[in-house]
């Protein structure tokens, strides 16, 4: 039986299985959404009427004075009868409609220390935002795990995917570095996230830096190369920290986006492994020491928790808006 769920005028059928962001989505009506796993708290909303069940929510990104309060995680509850929410931001936004994927495995490349692109390949096309991401499902485990693309919009039935292995991971260990091959069927859903550039007509083409942590490199990729296309002499400044040069990836490939758009410029920086051949320490400092000022610039960050702190620290050092900074932090499935 599927329940009705409401937000102002906008009205969603929620079916049991669903939870309210899904429900939400799915009907291309936009929710506040980023880890979808409970742990960052953007898609709170207020439960005005009805009742719902919170499921995993975890304690500390939703309190029992807060569920007591009639606050809950959308991406964790379900509602138990026809519900009424509030806290949606503009209600009046759509967004591209998540839904069921069905992708085969096309290509499976190491690219770097303990790290994969995978590519898989799509029937239909997926309408996303450059910086979006799509859910996998672990085959029989009934896990999903977060994935984001590497992609630009225009790339829409090939999506691309940088992934590295957690040791013991039930996604890595145990599929995608373990029996994945070419060929496979993978069952997942997309698009998801709120990590992307705004629409080109309110996008002023201004400055940018972009720091990735790893494979927080990913989504950097399609957003940067989505800013160029629309505003090919904007500044670009794209670092990604790493430990060593074997975790380093794709550097041909932003040797020719440097190419192709001489504003852009591409700086590795390692932390452990030194060599001389490239900058030492971490991106955020070599941000600060690059950067005089950040005022009218955007910041963009991916990748661990304290990289992603940091920068936003660094950003704030260096005057740059915080409306400005847009972030998406990288957490295990096991936080």
């Amino acid at each position: 039986m599927a329940f009705s769920v409401s937000a102002g005028e906008r009205r969603v059928e929620c079916a049991p299985e669903m939870t309210l962001l899904q429900a939400f989505l799915r009907a291309g009506v936009w929710l506040p959404n980023s880890c979808n796993q409970g742990t960052c708290g953007t898609c709170k909303l207020q439960v005005v009427s009805g009742e719902v069940d919170h499921g995993a929510s975890p304690a500390d990104t939703l309190t029992e004075e807060e569920r007591a309060a009639g606050l809950a995680l959308a991406c964790q509850a379900r509602p138990r009868t026809d519900t009424e929410v509030s806290g949606l931001g503009d209600a009046a936004r759509t967004t591209h409609a998540l839904r069921d994927l069905t992708a085969t495995v096309l290509a499976i490349e190491d690219v770097a220390r303990d790290t994969r692109r995978i590519l898989l390949g799509l029937a239909e096309p997926l309408a996303f935002e450059a910086g979006q991401y799509v859910e996998l499902v672990v085959p029989g485990s009934g896990a999903r795990r977060q994935y984001s693309l590497a992609n630009t919009a225009e790339e829409d039935k090939v999506l691309e995917l940088h992934v590295r292995r957690v040791p013991g991971g039930v996604a890595t260990d145990g599929w995608l570095f373990g029996g994945l091959a070419v060929g496979d069927v993978v069952e997942a859903a997309g698009p998801l996230g709120d990590f992307h550039l705004p629409p080109e007509a309110e996008d002023d083409g201004g400055p940018m830096v972009l720091i990735g942590g790893g494979t927080g490199l990913a989504p950097l990729v399609g957003i940067a190369r989505t800013a160029l296309a629309r505003h090919p002499d904007r500044g670009v400044l794209l670092y990604h920290g790493v430990r060593g040069t074997a975790d380093l990836y794709d550097l041909d490939r932003f040797a020719e986006i440097a190419r192709e758009y001489p504003s852009f410029r591409f700086v590795p920086v390692l932390s452990d492994e030194p060599d001389p051949a490239y900058r030492s320490g971490f991106p955020t400092d070599a941000f600060v020491e690059d950067v005089a000022s950040g005022r009218g610039w955007s910041g963009w960050l991916c990748g661990p928790p304290p990289m992603v702190e940091a920068g936003v620290r660094a950003f704030k050092r260096r005057r740059m808006s915080p409306r400005h900074i847009h972030r998406e932090k990288f957490t295990p499935a096991s936080a």
